[in-house]
């Protein structure tokens, strides 16, 4: 689980995070939704320990994140920035290694060797191992580094800590083939039950069909959290993104759609 209580990040006197709190549990895909500028990338970052709050507190499982050093977090939390560009060449095999380096200090083990060829296969770039990163697409790109984030946490920690995978928009470079098969492979990671996925996402029609647990956020403020029903709703979509949406029932399908 991660939790966030009283949440607030300020720039100045602007205010980017007005007193956050969620939960994330595992087996759950939880995704993180709102208009630009709604502070989604900030909060994802408060999370990941990559900024500090002004105010409040992030907890993973029973453990504060204050009181963790960035050794400890790196072997059980993974991250997928924004950025995935590299400024130097490196075979692909190299790239997805880059997310064991936490777990071994001179020369990666078996152990590891094992778990950069499992990820690249289970998100299908075991073909690109050997090829220049620099080369690949934006697509082939973002692919190897779903292959590099789940390597690093591609085995439940000894502590028990559980698992934690953390992405800030995760499928900007991909065709909508891809957007749905890693949205499915995120569900078949989701099956280890010691998983937290947290997502940040744009398409609502992909938020309203994969997801477990949304995060509307809405000028730095929660607007709801919980199941799509209970936050993709007209009133909260009109309030976000000032459109009247048109929203479509189907048994356990949603689907929204804009005039």
């Amino acid at each position: 689980m991660i939790q966030t209580q009283n949440i607030t990040y300020t720039i100045g006197d602007k205010i980017i995070l007005d007193d956050i709190s969620v939960t994330f549990n595992p087996g759950n895909l939880n995704l993180i939704i709102g208009p630009n500028g709604a502070g989604k990338s900030t909060l994802v970052k408060v999370i990941c320990n990559q900024i500090k709050a002004k105010e409040g507190w992030v907890q993973y499982g029973s453990e504060n994140l204050a009181d963790m050093t960035v050794s400890q977090l790196a072997k059980i939390r993974a991250v997928l920035s924004q950025n995935i560009e590299l400024a130097f060449p490196l075979q692909v095999s190299e790239v997805v290694m880059m997310g064991r380096y936490p777990h071994f200090s001179v020369k990666p083990t078996e152990k590891d060797k094992t778990a950069c060829e499992e990820a690249m296969r289970f998100f299908d770039v075991w073909e690109m191992a050997n090829r220049d990163y620099m080369t690949l697409s934006g697509g082939e790109k973002q692919r190897v580094h779903f292959a590099r984030v789940v390597a690093q946490i591609w085995y439940p920690p000894e502590n028990n800590m559980g698992r934690y995978l953390v992405l800030d928009e995760p499928l900007t470079f991909l065709d909508v083939h891809y957007q749905f098969h890693f949205m499915h492979k995120l569900l078949e990671l989701l099956n280890q039950k010691d998983i937290v996925v947290v997502g940040v996402v744009h398409d609502l029609n992909l938020a309203a069909k994969f997801a477990d647990h949304i995060v509307l956020l809405d000028h730095g403020k929660l607007l709801a959290a919980g199941s799509k029903e209970e936050v993709l709703t007209k009133e909260n979509i009109k309030t976000a993104y000032r459109l009247e949406p048109i929203i479509h029932s189907e048994k356990e399908s949603m689907y929204l759609f804009f005039e």
